[in-house]
């Protein structure tokens, strides 16, 4: 155990349920679980008292959260409009002249918005929306960085209960029209480009390509970014195109919200697009902001106080969610550029020089400073710093170790696992439950998780389990569960997405094990499961060993499984550490700690040293795309190679494949 919760007066999710107790009658006996098994009891009764609880925005004010439980179908809040703009821009607790935005950036000075900023800053580029003909249901698109203006940007969408999607500068232009076709936006905002560390990397082509490929797009909003100068990108003389600082740049009127019912579509957001076109998956402004402000405000513990923040582009949901730290009244930091620059300190003299309170970010991000032998809160000023995020991947048992010594002893390590799909968390810390070594700490209240295991009974008969491993599942309704997909009228597509193969709940896709003491661990996705001679493992077990290695800098590995019922073939691709080469020694030497550590039958069959492997632009492996490739697929038709942070390390896999014939 490396942290241990407060007494329950000590956090708002703590004197939430005292406040429970008392309105209700029940003794939770100071008990998570108890606390948990009685939100999911009374589910109805849970959510609408979170509502009260953070005072969100609704007209009228609501009587019933939950008016029918089927999955898929739930219809929460029938009865209720209301706004996520005017939920963020409420900022409690905060006054005017509070900062409440720090935007820093490697490719420009840093920048803030007092509250009083914010709220006008968004009135203006509303202004300019509806200059540019945006009305309610419209879509608003954002080719562009994590930096205020994008934030501005969905919130002025939001207000007039538009729609807004962003996707992240890196990715190419195939992967932004793949992306943005499918929702045909009316207004863009782009930028001419950005700095990565000290690399300037121009736009400039690929917007005319994308704004040539979205004849929807009417409207363009250019934010000069990499080059002050810059006056926006060339043959748009069909469209409106507007400056940034020229949105209504003299308005002075207070921000207005259109309300909008619960599921009214907020934004949409996609899926990583490595298994074919991206899912489009649209999520609702109440959903969103229900989830995130009982994410963030009493699973979180975030408030007033707080200086928040999450190393994320906006191509990923972490952005969403960083930015929403803003509803409960944090001041959100915002950072554009190469995390690793110059070194992987930054991200850390970040948090120091900002005073945050919560930095998050991702599992494989701390493991790499871990395997630098960083120890930043041995030169750093880190003692604001009470909480830290991560996710992404799953998070050994030795990450947690090092967060706990080398950045902070008292600061919570809050390991937590959602997705794009809720853009929220299922499972993840929170003030009532302790942090133990290698687990995420809990399921998280009014959120029906478990772990689902086909009974002796047959196939199809499923089953939780606890202390076993088994599918990720979620068994009652959640406020973020998305309004459904684009485009998808009749909701096939997104109910074959989550609930074709366990039939009336949502089944997510990873392994899980939940333990005997209500803490979970996650031990990679379920349709890449390393399953030899009946000795099944989860793909993080595997890499925790081989990455430990100092020759390795990265790992990857897929099952080709055999249709005759043996024992397949294990194939494992490694990128060298800088300055190793490969030798006749590193097979023996990987094949000895994995026999060591895992167990004889996941020795790989066959290692292939690579340049680099491939990753998408949030960071996750490619392990099914791949599996994909080496089964005789066509690398163009399995993933985008916009969608990877490095679209040549395709290369060498299909080289490999190809190689096999």
């Amino acid at each position: 155990m490396l942290w241990q919760p407060e007494p329950w007066e000590a956090s708002r999710l703590g004197r939430f349920a005292l406040r429970l107790e008392a309105d209700y009658g029940v003794d939770l006996g100071r008990d998570y679980e108890a606390l948990r098994t009685w939100s999911l009891e009374h589910l109805d009764t849970f959510w609408l008292e979170v509502w009260r609880e953070l005072r969100l925005p609704a007209a009228p004010e609501p009587t019933v959260a939950l008016a029918d439980e089927r999955l898929p179908g739930a219809v929460w809040f029938p009865e209720v409009t209301t706004n996520y703009a005017e939920a963020m821009l409420a900022l409690p607790g905060r006054a005017d002249d509070d900062v409440v935005v720090v935007s820093r950036s490697q490719s420009r000075e840093e920048r803030t918005w007092t509250a009083a900023e914010l709220r006008l800053d968004v009135a203006r580029v509303r202004a300019g929306l509806v200059s540019l003909g945006v009305e309610r249901g419209d879509r608003v698109a954002a080719y562009a960085p994590n930096v205020g203006e994008t934030l501005v940007l969905l919130l002025a969408t939001a207000s007039l209960g538009a729609i807004f999607c962003s996707v992240a500068p890196e990715f190419g232009t195939q992967s932004v029209v793949d992306r943005l076709g499918q929702i045909e936006p009316r207004v863009l905002l782009v930028v001419d480009g950005y700095r990565y560390g000290d690399k300037p990397v121009s736009r400039e082509a690929e917007v005319a390509e994308v704004l040539a490929a979205l004849p929807t797009v009417t409207g363009v909003i250019h934010l000069p970014y990499l080059d002050a100068a810059s006056t926006g990108p060339a043959g748009t003389a069909s469209r409106h195109t507007v400056l940034w600082a020229d949105l209504h740049p003299d308005l002075r009127e207070v921000v207005a919200f259109e309300s909008v019912p619960f599921d009214h579509p907020l934004y949409v957001l996609f899926s990583s697009g490595t298994t074919g076109l991206p899912k489009p998956i649209v999520h609702g402004h109440g959903g969103i902001t229900l989830g995130h402000a009982a994410a963030l405000a009493l699973f979180t513990d975030l408030g007033p106080q707080d200086r928040f923040s999450w190393f994320s582009t906006t191509g990923w949901m972490m952005w969403n969610y960083l930015v929403s730290g803003l509803m409960v009244g944090s001041t959100i930091v915002l950072f554009d550029g190469n995390p690793a620059h110059p070194s992987l300190m930054a991200q850390w003299e970040l948090a120091a020089e900002t005073e945050l309170t919560y930095y998050g970010t991702s599992a494989p991000f701390l493991m790499a400073c871990r395997k630098e032998g960083l120890t930043p809160g041995a030169s750093l000023d880190l003692s604001r710093l009470r909480g830290i995020g991560s996710t992404g991947a799953p998070l050994p048992a030795e990450g947690f170790r090092w967060v706990h010594e080398a950045v902070s002893s008292t600061a919570q390590l809050g390991s937590m696992s959602g997705g794009t799909d809720v853009c929220n968390a299922f499972v993840g810390a929170t003030p009532l439950t302790p942090v133990w070594e290698g687990e995420i700490s809990a399921r998280l209240p009014g959120i029906g998780v478990e772990a689902y295991a086909e009974s002796a009974l047959g196939a199809g008969d499923w089953a939780p389990v606890v202390g076993e491993v088994g599918e990720l599942v979620v068994t009652r309704p959640m406020p973020s569960m998305p309004v459904g997909f684009w485009g998808d009228e009749d909701g096939s597509r997104y109910h074959a997405a989550y609930f074709e193969e366990i039939p009336d709940v949502w089944r997510h896709g990873d392994w899980v094990t939940v333990t005997s003491r209500g803490s979970l661990v996650i031990t990679g996705r379920s349709d890449a499961t390393l399953n030899r001679g009946g000795v099944r493992l989860g793909t993080s077990e595997f890499y925790r060993v081989v990455e430990e290695l100092p020759e390795v800098r990265d790992s990857l590995v897929v099952h080709l499984e055999d249709p005759a019922g043996g024992a397949g073939e294990l194939v494992l691709f490694v990128s060298l550490a800088p300055g190793v080469s490969a030798s006749e020694d590193l097979p023996r030497t990987i094949a000895g700690v994995l026999r060591r550590r895992l167990s004889p039958r996941h020795v790989p069959d066959t290692l292939q040293v690579v340049r680099a492997l491939p990753r998408t632009l949030s960071g996750k492996k490619l392990e099914v795309p791949v599996k994909k490739i080496l089964r005789g697929a066509s690398p163009e038709d399995v993933v985008a190679a916009g969608a990877l942070d490095d679209p040549s390390a395709l290369a060498d896999i299909a080289a490999y494949a190809a190689s096999r014939g």
